[in-house]
Order: structure tokens, then C-alpha cells, then sequence
């Protein structure tokens, strides 16, 4: 979860009782006239969508040529607070209307809104599947009797193709360790899916833990199969798992930023020391792109190598939320 977000929120919460973080409204500011805007493609490419942090675009869809990051942005009209694209499907979490009303607004190749999904709490997370049938969401919600007060989190998943809808991961059935598993308090976010259109991948929280849990749609089930594995992002190939791990397990220390191989088990953690609070993305089978937040309103997509060689750079300038087209 991304704690300066986080933060905001809790903060609006005691002031006015509505779960609207300074995002929201950083989102839906009035732009300077002289932005200009582009209508920009969801078509496969070497291209980079991503939401702007610059001020003069900020919270804006925008893109760039993944083979030069750092020139001049092509930006949308589109405001978002996170974004994600894949398939040609792309979403786009965002305020609807009233301050306290959001939706996952599903967007066609162009950018055009095909399908407003309501969302009860406020977005953090959101992934497509690669063939852009399938889109996931994490909202901050608050109220659940045990957690007295604070912030929970909760995750959901459509099937855009025969419009079923998991509205939380938290009707489904747990397997914890082998075992049926039911609690109060369970947690999820950070949907990540795999190729069959069925698999996907999700952290999960309870009882002080965080586990990495695989779903099934087909089976309607969820089973644990790793510890202290939060945000996972699937590569394409199926194999490995780019994820943030609390450092000492305590995430008051911040998360390391490491790469899961599924098959083996073993945990490499990448070349980026500074904590990183976020859902990363596969930029191509050897980059891991994320952001990292420059002050409370601002942030950089950087890249690593996702062997745990190298080190890490700047790939683009007052940007976050980074998708690959291809």
C-alpha cells in the first residue's frame, strides 16, 4: 500500500469523514491553457503509458517512446489516479462526480471510456491481464468493525468478455498452509494476472502476515504460497514475480524491492536500496519499472535489472503508475 496516500487520506478522514486523499484532488485541478493535449493509442508498441506528476499535466495519462523516456511526453485528457493498459484495454482509476465517488472507468485502444465500474473506496492499485480481457482493482476502504477505524484495503477483478465480476477477493475461499482458512481481517490488493485468463496473484494480509496467495476464477478459490510478498507483478513469460518485501518483515522499516522465481522459490532482491512503495511493472522480460515518490504530490518512474544486477536509473521524470504497450 502506498503509505504517503495512505497518510492523506487518513488525514481527510478526521477533517471532513471522507476517504479523499490530496491525489484526488491534485487529479482534478483546473490545467494551465496552455496544455496541449493528444489523443494517444493503446495499440501494441514501444511506448510507455503512465499518470503525470508534472505540474503542468498533473494527473493526466501520458506517454512516451519506450526507446527515449525522457523527451517530451505526449499527454491525454484523460485524468487518472492510477493507469494501466495491456491488450488494447486500458483503465483508468479515478473521482467520479462527487468527491467521495470513484470508478474504474475501462478504456477502449483510444482512450475512450467503454464501461464505468463503481468502486467503493479509494483507488491504489489496478492491473489488465496481457490480452486485455481481464482488469483488477485495489481500493483503500475504512469502517470494518476489527480494524477499529483505520484503513483496509480491498480488491476486486472483472471478466470484461463474459462480464462476471469478483466485487472482493474476500468472498472467496482460502487455503492458508494447506488448510481452510477464515478471519475477520483479511486484507487484499495488488492483482497480478497470469496469460490463461483463470490464474492471477495477490497479496494477502492477516493476523499480522502477508502472504502471496494464487487465485483461481475458474475455481473461485485462493491458496497462500509465499510470505512477506506484497504487490507482485507477474512477468510475461509466467515464471517470475517482481514484488516489495517488508524489510525485517516490519513495514514500518520499508519494503525491499526483489524478483520471486515461482518454480524454485528463490528470492533475489534487485540492485534499488531505497524503499520502494509500490506496484511495479515488467517493462520488458530484463526492466522492472516504479515509482518513487519526490514529496507527497510528486514522483519518478525509475528502472532496475531484474536479475539484481546493475543499478537503478531514471527512466521518466514526474511520472508514476508506468505500463509497457510492448
Amino acid at each position: 500500500m502506498n503509505r504517503p496516500v495512505l497518510l492523506a487520506l487518513l488525514g481527510a478522514v478526521l477533517l471532513t469523514g471522507v476517504a479523499v486523499g490530496y491525489g484526488v484532488f491534485s487529479a482534478n485541478r483546473a490545467q494551465p491553457a496552455s496544455t496541449a493535449y493528444s489523443a494517444l493509442s493503446l495499440a501494441p508498441g514501444p511506448r510507455i503509458l503512465f499518470r503525470s506528476t508534472a505540474s503542468e499535466s498533473k494527473g493526466h495519462a501520458a506517454m512516451v517512446t519506450a526507446a527515449d523516456p525522457g523527451a517530451p511526453r505526449a499527454v491525454s485528457e484523460l485524468e487518472c489516479l492510477r493507469v494501466d493498459a495491456a491488450g488494447g484495454t486500458g483503465v483508468c482509476l479515478r473521482q467520479d462526480g462527487m468527491l467521495s465517488t470513484f470508478q474504474a472507468a475501462i478504456l477502449d485502444a483510444d482512450l475512450h471510456v467503454a464501461r464505468e465500474i463503481p468502486l467503493v473506496g479509494v483507488p491504489n492499485r489496478t492491473r489488465v491481464s496481457a490480452d486485455g480481457r481481464l482488469v483488477a482493482w485495489t481500493v483503500f476502504v475504512a469502517g470494518d468493525s476489527y480494524n477499529n477505524g483505520r484503513f483496509s484495503t480491498r480488491a476486486g477483478l472483472i471478466d470484461l468478455r463474459s462480464a462476471d465480476m469478483i466485487d472482493s477477493l474476500e468472498f472467496l475461499p482460502v487455503t492458508l498452509d494447506g488448510h481452510p482458512y477464515t478471519a475477520a481481517d483479511l486484507n487484499f490488493w495488488g492483482v497480478t494476472f497470469a496469460a490463461d485468463d483463470s490464474t492471477f496473484y495477490a497479496t494477502m494480509s492477516t493476523a499480522g502476515h502477508r502472504y502471496l496467495v494464487q487465485g483461481d476464477i475458474a475455481s473461485q478459490s485462493l491458496r497462500t504460497i509465499a510470505q512477506n510478498v506484497e504487490c507482485p507483478s507477474l512477468s510475461a513469460d509466467g515464471k517470475r514475480i517482481a514484488f516489495k518485501s517488508a524489510i525485517d518483515g516490519d513495514p514500518a522499516k520499508g519494503w525491499r524491492l526483489s524478483v520471486l522465481d515461482l518454480a524454485s522459490g528463490v528470492r533475489t532482491p534487485l540492485a534499488e536500496t531505497r524503499s520502494v512503495d509500490d506496484q511495479s511493472a515488467w517493462l520488458d522480460a530484463n526492466t522492472i519499472g516504479y515509482a518513487i515518490a519526490r514529496g507527497s504530490d510528486d514522483a519518478d518512474v525509475w528502472a532496475v535489472p531484474a536479475d539484481g544486477t546493475g543499478s537503478p536509473r531514471l527512466l521518466i521524470p514526474h511520472a508514476e503508475s508506468p505500463a509497457a504497450l510492448g
